[in-house]
């Protein structure tokens, strides 16, 4: 997450194609387009202080620090980060050791995500099977009802009377 971090705020960056100076600056609604997100959500992790754009009066003036960090925030959001949990990872990138704090933080709560995502698997295979299982047991009998409601409708047809079907059981899965 570091070199990520670094990378993007170094002296020159690669911006939609094109090299992009470090003096380079964004507006929000740039960002906003750019990530997908809305400007209400950047100044939302704005007021989270995930970020700090430079102001000037009402305008926000974004760096490529900042587009970094953001780039991290929406990485970090769709594998499930808390906005707690990216906002501490982001906060050690100044601890002056190499992002060493940083990445080994950042490793452990990826790992944790992991765990929680394949025991999320776990349970999700395991509702599956069990609808699968349920799905193929109440095919079965409604297969078995539509023989009875068959051979009932011929015997009604012999003696014009309405046929008596089986009270169906209770279909739980």
């Amino acid at each position: 997450m570091e070199q990520q971090l670094h990378e993007a705020s170094g002296a020159t960056h690669r911006h939609n194609g094109g090299e992009m100076a470090r003096d380079t600056t964004f507006s929000i609604t740039e960002l906003a387009e750019e990530f997908g997100l809305t400007t209400r959500a950047i100044r939302f992790y704005e007021d989270k202080g995930l970020l700090s754009p430079e102001r000037r009066g009402q305008t926000r003036i974004y760096h490529p620090r900042d587009r970094a960090r953001l780039t991290l925030i929406v990485r970090g959001k769709n594998v499930g980060l808390a906005l707690a949990e990216i906002k501490e990872i982001l906060s050690l990138y100044d601890q002056h050791d190499g992002c060493e704090t940083q990445n080994r933080v950042a490793v452990d709560k990826f790992r944790k995500r992991i765990a929680l995502l394949d025991a999320q698997r776990r349970e999700i295979d395991l509702q599956i099977k069990t609808l699968e299982e349920s799905c193929a047991r109440l095919e079965a009998q409604i297969v078995e009802q539509v023989k009875a409601a068959g051979n009932g409708a011929a015997a009604a047809k012999s003696t014009a009377r309405p046929a008596k079907t089986k009270k169906p059981e209770k279909a739980i899965v």
